[in-house]
């Protein structure tokens, strides 16, 4: 089917599937949008031009509907995929070109497990191989050089699955050879330009601070540089030419981070390049050509750039006229004169669009969701909402379009990390549950990161039945109070830590919610660590509370132990080889529901890790997300479907594989 009659079905679709829901409700919202526009595999994505600026490559589905990369020119409409994945797809981050224009580069985990390989594609050939063929044996970190092509650096845990080493693969050959062995525990480390591991940031376990670590060659001795005490934010973003001095992020001296130039020899600060009052910095654009840092993004409320290079203003300005939306330069050729760019906003399709600077021209490449223009989407819009001591929390609401913002169904939307944080955009899950009648509310409670270190900071100890879940407790009584959200039909979802918190908010706040949807929510806290390694396990340890030392206080804020006050359905999705919430945390949760007559609906999808990546298993969950809301919160729904290809089975306790 090709692309116009497959909108043109989906458009009938949304005809008749409208049919289905009441009329008063019909006359008010927007068509019914099929699950499959928002869960469906993108028509592409994720574009990368190469360093010679010759060639696209780009994510989109083979024949079978799994994501493999292609390749066009980016002169002619003459895209051949390259690579021939059958299971999984290929993921978006870490895929890279290799200098040499004809090799691209990329991470790929088995049925997310997040044993990670290496694997590199010709091309030309079309030949796929695995760079790290090491069964059982993952990586978590390549490294390229523009001055040594033919090589990259790899973190391996080859030798001891406990920590990882940098070992270094000749492209050519694919001989693989030790390279360095980082003194500590290391989360993360930068080679220089001539691919020579220099900088490394490496966790000290007893006090959960960070230590820059650098040398100023490979057969030279490692020194420590700077120190980050536990809740300071320090991390290392490049050398800048010559190799003497550096760009970091760091909270040091002030409560959101600055990006600053250090000299490696002493340590000594430069300069303050860059800071905002009000938030962390974002990623910042560095010049291919010279090395130096032309801007800083910022995102308190919405995204903006913070031009520092002058040479780019007329670029700026260029992109800025070109098409409506925020952009971001996703990336650009070695001569920085084609640079790739993605213009996104809160109410559309992500844009990829490729910016000539010589010509000053801006044209499509292509849109990842083009049908998404045949219909009607919501705004999301930023609010500011105060906790019950007076803390900010940046917020965003997405309401339903053509329903008065009273008395509505509300879906409190948490997000995961927790040391992550909600930004202003588009979002497929909002969306959906707005088209579907419900106000959507997320909120960045204190601990969510990017709005400096006392924010983060606020947020240590505070999990469960602390001030982590006030915060959302106090946005809910806020939508309640402004008249927006009906208090007796408001439902809480989230992933990951968002999953926990609807387990807590379930147990702790029984009164407060009609039903919760949780996805890959840890249950027990200290089992949950069961899962960590290396100096993550010290950091959770510091930022929740010791929960291995203190079972008390384990039992206190594991959901796991409080099911005697849950009363609200339960709707659970997990996969079933979840590295870091693993089933079995799931299989205990539903089980303890189960025994005390609590209703539970329990979906395992068993070719999935910690989040649901194929999209035949996200249509098929949200379908079970939408009949469950429907039945808890009277929004719309469009019918369940079991969908062809997905792994999720509807679970009773005693079957878990």
């Amino acid at each position: 089917m090709n692309a116009f009659a497959k909108q043109a079905v989906q458009v009938l679709i949304a005809a008749v599937l409208i049919a289905l829901v009441p009329a008063a409700a019909a006359a008010e919202l927007p068509p019914l949008i099929p699950r499959d526009v928002f869960f469906g595999n993108p028509r592409k994505m994720s574009p990368r031009i190469s360093p010679d600026g010759t060639a696209l490559a780009y994510l989109a589905p083979s024949e079978r509907g799994v994501m493999n990369i292609w390749v066009q020119s980016v002169d002619r409409d003459d895209a051949v995929m390259v690579t021939d994945v059958s299971r999984g797809g290929i993921p978006s981050f870490m895929m890279r070109w290799a200098y040499d224009s004809r090799h691209i580069l990329f991470l790929k985990d088995y049925d997310g497990d997040e044993i990670h390989h290496v694997f590199m594609v010709d091309t030309k050939s079309k030949i796929l191989r695995d760079l790290t063929p090491f069964p059982g044996r993952r990586s978590n970190q390549y490294a390229l050089a523009k001055n040594r092509p033919d090589e990259i650096l790899v973190a391996l845990d080859l030798e001891d699955p406990r920590t990882f080493e940098i070992f270094r693969i000749d492209l050519n050959t694919g001989a693989l050879e030790f390279d360095t062995r980082i003194p500590g525990n290391f989360v993360d480390w930068a080679a220089d330009e001539n691919l020579t591991l220099r900088a490394a940031m490496v966790a000290d376990p007893n006090d959960g601070s960070t230590i820059l670590r650098v040398r100023d060659g490979r057969d030279r001795p490692w020194r420590d540089l700077l120190t980050f005490p536990f809740g300071e934010k320090g991390r290392f973003l490049g050398f800048l030419p010559g190799g003497n001095s550096a760009y970091i992020e760091s909270s040091l001296g002030s409560d959101t981070s600055r990006l600053i130039e250090i000299d490696l020899p002493t340590g000594r600060r430069s300069r303050v390049i860059s800071f905002h009052e009000q938030c962390d910095i974002g990623p910042v654009l560095i010049s291919p050509t010279t090395g130096l840092v032309q801007a800083v993004s910022y995102a308190y409320l919405k995204p903006e750039w913070r031009l520092l290079d002058e040479g780019l203003c007329r670029d700026f300005e260029i992109l800025g006229k070109a098409r409506s939306g925020i952009f971001e330069v996703v990336n650009r050729d070695a001569a920085d004169r084609k640079w790739v760019i993605n213009y996104f906003s809160d109410s559309g399709s992500d844009a990829a669009c490729l910016y000539d600077r010589n010509a000053g021209d801006v044209h499509l490449i292509f849109e990842d969701r083009p049908e998404l223009s045949n219909f009607t989407l919501a705004e999301m819009k930023p609010e500011l909402i105060t906790a019950r001591d007076g803390l900010k929390l940046v917020s965003y609401w997405t309401l339903p379009v053509g329903l008065e913002p009273r008395k509505l169904p509300l879906v409190l939307l948490v997000h995961g990390g927790p040391w992550a944080r909600d930004y202003w955009g588009y979002s497929r899950i909002a969306q959906l549950l707005a088209n579907r009648g419900y106000a959507v509310l997320q909120v960045n409670f204190r601990g969510s990161d990017g709005f400096g270190k006392k924010f983060m900071n606020a947020g240590n100890g505070q999990w469960g039945v602390g001030s982590m879940q006030h915060d959302l407790t106090d946005a809910v009584g806020w939508a309640v109070e402004k008249g927006i959200a009906d208090p007796r039909r408001i439902a809480i979802m989230g992933i990951s830590y968002g999953g926990y918190a609807v387990l807590a908010g379930l147990a702790f706040t029984p009164e407060l919610y009609a039903c919760g949807v949780d996805m890959f929510g840890p249950t027990d806290i200290n089992t949950m660590m069961d899962s960590l390694r290396g100096p993550r396990r010290r950091i959770f340890l510091r930022r929740i509370g010791d929960v291995e030392a203190d079972p008390e206080f384990n039992r206190k804020i594991s959901p796991l132990y409080h099911v005697d006050k849950i009363r609200a359905p339960l709707l659970v999705g997990q996969g079933q080889n979840d590295p870091r919430v693993r089933v079995e945390q799931s299989d205990r949760m539903v089980r303890a529901l189960r025994e005390a007559k609590k209703p539970v609906t329990y979906v395992v999808y068993t070719d999935e890790g910690h989040t649901f990546q194929r999209p035949e298993n996200n249509v098929d969950f949200w379908g079970h997300v939408e009949e469950f809301l429907a039945e808890y919160l009277s929004g719309r729904a469009e019918p369940y479907r079991k969908i062809p290809g997905s792994s999720g089975e509807i679970r009773t306790i005693g079957d878990s594989k």
